[in-house]
């Protein structure tokens, strides 16, 4: 009976972490992830475009509002006027996107 509990606490103290605990980490991961990206969006190094093409990972759950704003002299308003100019809503995320969407987005953000 002894052995068991022994056998009992070892699993429990090299259990994985907890559930919300890889939550919160995974979380934390793409919010850095994602700050980083709209820092080189921001400078101009990394074009919006090809983020809406590639869709990385850190941009799957993004809004298109985000994404956008992220540009630099990129605002609500600006953002909300291109958005209705191709018929798709600012809370859309970026993952949701069919290919068709994504490339009148693209056409529409190149002459900007």
């Amino acid at each position: 009976m002894e052995v068991a509990a022994t056998a009992d606490s070892n699993s429990i103290a090299s259990s994985p972490m907890p559930q919300h605990l890889q939550a919160l980490e995974r979380a934390n991961r793409v919010r850095l992830a994602r700050a980083a990206l709209k820092r080189s969006i921001a400078s101009g190094e990394v074009p919006v475009t090809k983020v809406i093409t590639e869709c990385p990972w850190q941009t799957e759950s993004m809004t298109l509002s985000e994404l956008l704003r992220a540009q630099s002299r990129w605002g609500r308003t600006r953002t909300r006027k291109l958005l209705a100019s191709v018929g798709l809503n600012e809370n859309k995320r970026l993952d949701t996107l069919t290919e068709r969407q994504r490339m009148l987005l693209v056409s529409q953000l190149r002459p900007h």
